[in-house]
């Protein structure tokens, strides 16, 4: 291909080193994929290769057409929609690597995006109070999962990535130091899945109701700085949650603070940050302070 005009909604290509020229108009093709993938910037010597998140972007699609015409569907990490048509990307070189794809305009009458694995697994995470002191108290009776497992329901790896690298693990090595190896996970998303397998119920802060008597209890910013977001109180104990359980052995501090039990569960470190910014302009308001040193005080 030596060009690509969505303005004039033309490109032009040689099929051959030595070939003419030929211009062909977007109306005369249904899709275009680059064979040459996009690559990551090469990494310093000794990091992991940098990969898409996949998990967490890559979703099916399905371009619905007009009239008979067969719809259109693959797998994307992202899109572009423009007046021109649609460009996607397709994880490849297994995620190290993105395929671009664009589909003109006139093709599709209707786009359809399917949820992504840590969509899906967020659907199964804790959204009610009855829920969470349910499975707090089921917490202790509960089986330990396998680490794959865990990192499935947490919508850290996709089953497709869990698959291969369980099929490449080797004695030598434990399955999550693999995937930190590879730089399919991280060691934080390591240090949740841990948790997660020993019981620790998972909670999805976007659909949980926090009690605002539960974020009274405890000072802004010591919320903050422990990166832990206060969800209810239950008798003397306070319910929090916290990203990985290296955090819990600071909630002594809190217990001293707040002058009740505090009892740990798990949320995304995200979802955590979204929560206590969005709700800091209400049960926290008065502590501008703290709002404004909100991102520079999280490690």
């Amino acid at each position: 291909m030596l060009g690509f005009n969505p303005a004039a909604r033309t490109l032009t290509f040689r099929s051959s080193a030595t070939g003419p020229i030929v211009e062909l108009p977007f109306a005369r093709f249904r899709r275009l994929t680059l064979i040459v993938p996009l690559q990551p910037v090469v990494p310093i010597s000794g990091l992991p290769i940098e990969r898409v998140p996949a998990a967490a972007q890559e979703r099916e699609y399905r371009l619905q057409g007009s009239g008979t015409a067969p719809p259109l569907g693959g797998r994307t990490a992202g899109r572009v929609e423009t007046a021109d048509g649609l460009y996607l990307f397709t994880p490849v070189e297994e995620e190290a690597s993105l395929q671009r794809v664009f589909v003109p305009r006139w093709v599709y009458t209707r786009c359809e995006f399917g949820p992504s694995a840590e969509e899906v697994a967020a659907r199964m995470w804790i959204a009610s109070p009855a829920e969470l002191l349910a499975a707090i108290e089921r917490q202790q009776r509960m089986p330990i999962l396998p680490l794959g497992q865990s990192l499935l329901k947490l919508g850290l790896l996709t089953q497709a990535q869990l698959d291969r690298a369980l099929a490449r693990q080797s004695r030598e090595k434990p399955l999550g130091e693999s995937l930190i190896a590879a730089g399919l996970i991280s060691r934080a998303d390591l240090q949740t899945a841990l948790a997660h397998k020993m019981g620790y119920p998972l909670v999805d802060l976007s659909r949980f109701p926090i009690d605002p008597k539960a974020m009274a209890k405890l000072p802004p910013r010591i919320a903050i700085g422990f990166r832990m977001m206060p969800l209810m109180l239950q008798g003397d104990r306070l319910i929090v949650a916290v990203d990985k359980p290296a955090r819990v052995i600071k909630l002594g501090t809190v217990h001293a603070i707040a002058g009740v039990t505090v009892v740990p569960v798990l949320a995304s470190r995200m979802q955590i940050l979204l929560a206590q910014e969005r709700l800091s302009h209400d049960i926290w308001s008065g502590h501008v302070a703290e709002r404004i040193g909100f991102f520079a005080t999280t490690v």
